[in-house]
């Protein structure tokens, strides 16, 4: 019997890799370009994963490729902490510039989502001189150990490796369906029974989290949050690793709320988007709180690679000459009215919600309310056989994520919103 190179390279990958690797795709990437992917076969593919939030720019943009390039003919490594580059100061000059605040800040580079998360509590930890962190439940920050103890959702993400640090606390985020005063409440309790404020290093949030289903924190949390932690002498880190670089309309998704609120984070942690595919993160903040570690406490071997960095140059040229997040805004708006659209005639649908193009729709069973999983594993596997990658998320798994490049041409978007809708009639 003939298998297909498809079948052939999974049961090699059976084989060698590890089951605890959970892969999504039964078929290999070949080659990409923009929004689109063919595999090993030649089948074409509409990408409206993106890597997980991280090709904004698309696949193999023509502008990273050249920087990729040129910065080949120069040096590929040297450790930044042995032998330093300009490259990585320039792009520090540009994220302090680029985030929200203007107060003086300073910029440290890591390899990816999760060690931005980490040295970013490391720096609450040793500018406090405290321990206690607070984050919330829905929340992901990582699959590392002390960046899954952070992370709000147990399967598959914590599920057997505990034990996990100690001095780590959660509690309910407050977004669309959670109301304020609960998740007040819960730091009251906690403030009582746990842990005193004063011993609290840092708390840790996602203006809109990811992994948890695309939840929009309510504008009026985030102020009591600041006012929490200007009351207590806590640092409030912003977790835009999904959220950051376009995604929502604006370079950050903070940026949003500092508008409506006037709120700033202390911190923020950047990755995914950052460097479009190479892995690159960062930690941007108050000079003040960055400079609380001594010399020799942050950094990493690949940490600020310059390859990467190379990438995140021309990325931040690609987001500003391309316009790319007003078109994300654009691309956001035009999904959710599709989505809203179909609401009559596919009564599963309970929420559309997001922020430009961090948009995500909901599925709950129209008899019972409860949460659809298999209803959005369905559309998800619907979508996958006409040539769409979709990614779920939600604590229930009841949430379909869209996350397509934001260059994404206007008639590969169209027919992915086609693709997309014929999906979800037929599930």
């Amino acid at each position: 019997m003939n298998h297909s190179r498809n079948e052939q390279l999974m049961a090699r990958k059976a084989a060698a890799t590890p089951r605890g690797v959970g892969v999504m795709a039964s078929f290999f990437a070949d080659h990409a370009e923009g929004a689109e992917l063919w595999d090993v076969e030649g089948r074409r593919f509409i990408d409206f994963a993106g890597g997980i939030a991280v090709l904004n720019v698309g696949h193999r943009h023509p502008k990273i490729v050249a920087a990729l390039e040129e910065q080949l003919e120069h040096f590929t490594h040297t450790c930044y902490q042995v032998v330093p580059y300009e490259s990585y100061v320039s792009l520090a000059e540009k994220l302090n510039a680029l985030t929200p605040g203007d107060f003086p800040k300073k910029t440290a580079l890591f390899s990816t989502g999760a060690e931005a998360v980490e040295n970013a509590i490391k720096i609450a930890r040793a500018y406090t001189k405290r321990a206690g962190v607070i984050a919330f439940g829905g929340g992901f920050h990582g699959r590392s150990l002390f960046a899954v103890s952070l992370t709000g959702k147990v399967q598959p993400y914590k599920a057997g490796f505990g034990p996990f640090p100690p001095e780590i606390y959660h509690v309910p985020f407050p977004c669309h369906g959670a109301a304020l005063d609960e998740t007040r409440k819960a730091m009251q309790q906690l403030f009582k029974a746990d842990i005193e404020p004063s011993r609290v290093a840092a708390i840790i949030v996602e203006p809109i989290q990811g992994e948890g289903g695309f939840n929009v924190i309510q504008p009026e949390a985030l102020k009591w949050l600041r006012a929490l932690c200007d009351e207590h002498g806590i640092v409030l880190i912003a977790d835009e690793v999904q959220s950051g670089f376009g995604r929502t309309g604006r370079m950050f998704a903070m940026e949003h709320f500092h508008e409506q609120t006037g709120v700033l984070p202390d911190l923020m942690t950047i990755a995914k988007s950052l460097a479009s595919g190479m892995p690159l993160s960062a930690v941007t903040g108050r000079a003040e709180i960055m400079d609380g570690p001594a010399p020799g406490g942050l950094g990493g071997t690949y940490a600020g690679n310059p390859l990467a960095v190379a990438a995140a140059h021309a990325v931040i040229d690609v987001m500003r000459e391309e316009k790319l997040p007003e078109r994300g805004q654009m691309l956001g708006d035009r999904l959710k009215s599709r989505l809203q659209a179909l609401r009559s005639v596919v009564p599963q649908i309970d929420d559309v919600r997001g922020l430009g193009a961090m948009v995500a729709a909901e599925f709950r069973d129209p008899a019972t309310g409860e949460p659809d999983a298999d209803f959005t594993k369905r559309v998800q596997a619907l979508a996958l056989e006409r040539g769409l990658i979709l990614l779920s998320c939600g604590v229930d798994a009841n949430v379909l994520r869209f996350l397509f490049p934001l260059t994404i041409p206007d008639a590969v978007f169209a027919e992915g919103l086609d693709l997309l809708e014929a999906a979800l009639r037929a599930a």
